[in-house]
């Protein structure tokens, strides 16, 4: 990779002017994995600017180690510069390569996409700057899906249904109650009254 960035820089052949810009449209990305991200950076161009006189070098630096996201050479890419773990990943757009845009997409990112991303753009006669921009890749999140309605014959008992239902039941617990308590009354009476007219009936046989 320094042999690369060393190429790169000794392949400006005019100095520059001091005036060649580059910026990026933002400073910080965020997005989950396996997701797809535009990143963009900005540079200064002339109407006259071609596409063979551009140039340009994308990096990831993590924690662990730095990446080559992206190499153009002279208005042609440059795959076998890019890293494996870029391969088919990254696309850009090469008809506003020379209106000053470098537009990257990158694809199926992954939560070691992290880090922060620099471009070093040259623009033969103009000059050469860089600047980066920071990515942070989350880890995607599964909600629990909410449970689908009962599209069925049986409708889910509503709060007052179900309310109604317990007390329908309470009253009929009730009565049932009540009446076997009135059963329970009748046949004691009669329990009674048929022992009140067996004694009497023995008080009248002994009398005879």
């Amino acid at each position: 990779m320094e042999e690369l960035q060393l190429q790169f820089k000794e392949s400006l052949c005019v100095s520059s002017t001091g005036t060649f810009v580059v910026n990026v449209t933002q400073t910080s990305y965020q997005a989950e994995e396996n997701q797809n991200i535009t990143l963009e950076w900005t540079f200064s161009t002339r109407r006259d600017t071609s596409l063979s006189s551009i140039s340009t070098i994308c990096f990831l630096f993590t924690e662990g180690r730095s990446y080559v996201l992206f190499h153009l050479n002279e208005g042609v890419e440059s795959p076998e510069s890019q890293d494996p773990e870029f391969a088919g990943r990254v696309h850009w757009d090469k008809d506003v390569l020379t209106e000053g845009r470098l537009t990257l997409h990158v694809s199926r990112l992954r939560t070691n996409d992290s880090g922060f991303y620099r471009c070093d753009i040259l623009v033969r006669s103009d000059g050469t700057n860089s600047r980066r921009c920071w990515l942070n890749v989350t880890a995607a999140t599964h909600w629990n899906k909410p449970e689908t309605p009962n599209t069925g014959r049986h409708k889910p008992e509503t709060p007052n249904t179900g309310r109604r239902g317990r007390i329908g039941l309470y009253l009929a617990f009730a009565l049932v109650s009540v009446l076997l308590a009135l059963i329970g009354c009748v046949l004691l009476n009669f329990r009674r009254q048929a022992a009140s007219e067996q004694g009497s009936a023995s008080g009248t046989d002994k009398l005879k």
